[in-house]
């Protein structure tokens, strides 16, 4: 509790108590009230309590520990890219991903005091660059947070009218903030995608079309790429998402994290996988859900 701004510890407490009293209904997220996650929370799970949680550990430990029946989790942004590295969150968790919801995402420049009086904003970093731009255009330097909406509660803590927060429109209703500015990212269609995670492996739950999330390690033998891809290509299964990344620092293998359409059971997709698992050292399904929007 002590680790967000004063202004918002009490919202904190209140949103706290309430979801773990029904834990069956908590929808943990990652910031202080009024963050984007939060937004997420309430659009994705209408009936559900969302409880507030300082960083991404502590959003996946109350699920874990049953404090919670789901987490929401920003993985990635249309301006900006990756945002939660969930290929390190998710394998040693036990959790699986059993939804997704994308969010329009609205930046709000609030503050103290005036526009006229402002020379930084401070934010979560996704926010900084999404905005990057714009902020540059006006004369205020950027200042990274921890979250977007815990910037405007440590704003309003401060009290001085030259630091501003980037943060949803909320935020300032929440935390007594001037609304200096709306709509401020640097592109149009500014979105976030989520994703819900759960306690262990969940059967798909709707009528589809679904996605499938999986890790996998190639072997450390030429073309071991290539030859993985080749089943989805020759199954006719669409791979909406392909990163890498290194696990460890050891930069001795690639590690891949991928979106699929498709799930278990379909042929085409098992054959795909099956033909993923030989040409792989490793190969981990994260979970399998209905998509939010359909791909392709």
């Amino acid at each position: 509790m002590e680790n967000y701004a004063a202004p918002a510890r009490p919202i904190v407490a209140a949103m706290t108590n309430a979801a773990l009293a029904e834990p069956h209904r908590a929808v943990a997220f990652q910031g202080a009230p009024g963050a984007n996650s939060h937004v997420a929370a309430l659009e994705a799970y209408p009936d559900g309590l969302p409880l507030p949680c300082f960083d991404f550990a502590d959003a996946l430990d109350a699920v874990k520990s049953g404090k919670a029946d789901r987490a929401i989790i920003p993985i990635e942004n249309s301006l900006h890219g990756r945002v939660a590295d969930i290929h390190f969150l998710l394998p040693e968790s036990g959790l699986a991903i059993v939804g997704e919801h994308f969010l329009s995402i609205r930046h709000a420049l609030m503050a103290t005091g005036t526009r006229d009086e402002l020379a930084e904003a401070m934010s979560h970093p996704q926010a900084l660059g999404q905005c990057r731009h714009w902020l540059r255009a006006h004369g205020i330097r950027p200042i990274a947070y921890a979250d977007t909406a815990g910037a405007a509660a440590r704003v309003a803590e401060m009290g001085d009218p030259r630091i501003a927060a980037l943060a949803p429109p909320r935020a300032a209703e929440l935390y007594g903030l001037n609304l200096l500015a709306e709509d401020i990212s640097d592109g149009e269609r500014n979105m976030t995608r989520f994703v819900a995670l759960a306690r262990g492996s969940q059967p798909p739950v709707g009528d589809g079309p679904w996605m499938t999330s999986l890790i996998f390690e190639v072997k450390n033998i030429p073309a071991a790429l290539y030859k993985a891809m080749g089943g989805f290509a020759t199954n006719g299964v669409n791979m909406t998402k392909l990163e890498s990344y290194q696990r460890g620092g050891s930069f001795a293998a690639t590690e891949f994290y991928c979106d699929v359409v498709g799930k278990p059971g379909e042929p085409a997709f098992d054959r795909a996988v099956e033909e993923l698992g030989f040409h792989s050292k490793s190969v981990r399904i994260l979970g399998t859900y209905a998509q939010a929007r359909e791909r392709g």
